[in-house]
């Protein structure tokens, strides 16, 4: 029926399914999130600090973590400068938030918070506010004066052009995500609906390239990210 909502696991639970899928999944993924750092991270917090320092030898959440932490600050450091480590929180947030929704279509019963418009707008915002918000709060005003351009005649023109291109960010970071994911959910769902015989011989494939498109989306929307911040504090500079 036309505008029937998807079935997730969440119609059972009463005042959840209601909920825009979006919604529902997006605060399932933060909870998901809470709970696999608390799990990684609670020997580092209740244990005795000299065993909590010394990484453990097997793969675990904690190790997981700390991987993806030493990427991220590596990209920032090459990206940013030395005050990348600054803009880990919100890179990383991202990155996790986002991996996590991407990962969450390929579940059966659960659909990507990424695939919906509203969630993507949502990320790409954050990193549009953000960016100003550090430019203006390194420089000051002067971070505004690459807005008007490098000689003050020419600022009636460069201001439309400087706002449509930072505004242009935003649709570029919220449509790439939502587009791919998007894209990727479906073809997964029309694989699993084929004949019986189809879903057998591609549904490992889909899944492999589900998890690839999920994880360079993550990538890429986080690498632009790190790129339009350098750019607000590297003009600002001058």
């Amino acid at each position: 029926m036309a505008g029937h909502a998807p079935f997730t696991w969440f119609h059972y639970i009463p005042g959840v399914g209601s909920l825009p899928h979006q919604v529902s999944m997006a605060l399932f993924v933060l909870l998901l999130i809470c709970a696999l750092a608390y799990a990684g991270f609670k020997k580092v917090a209740t244990g005795p600090r000299e065993e909590a320092l010394v990484p453990s030898s097997r793969l675990t959440v904690r190790n997981i973590f700390e991987l993806f932490t030493e990427m991220v600050l590596k990209f920032l450091d090459e990206i940013i400068g030395h005050r990348g480590k600054e803009f880990l929180p919100l890179i990383g947030t991202l990155g996790f938030f986002i991996f996590f929704s991407n990962l969450l279509g390929l579940v059966p019963g659960f659909l990507p918070p990424t695939d919906n418009l509203n969630t993507t707008l949502a990320c790409a915002l954050v990193v549009f506010f953000a960016t100003h918000y550090y430019g203006l709060k390194t420089h000051g005003i002067k971070y505004l004066k690459h807005f008007l351009g490098p000689v003050l005649w020419l600022a009636p023109l460069m201001l439309p052009i400087e706002i449509i291109s930072h505004l242009a960010r935003v649709l570029s970071l919220s449509m790439r995500l939502f587009g791919n994911i998007m894209a990727d959910h479906m073809l997964l769902a029309l694989t699993l609906a084929s004949p019986l015989i189809l879903p057998l011989l591609l549904s490992p494939l889909s899944l492999f390239l589900g998890v690839f498109v999920s994880l360079i989306q993550t990538f890429i929307f986080m690498l632009l990210s790190m790129i339009y911040l350098s750019l607000a504090v590297e003009e600002a500079e001058h």
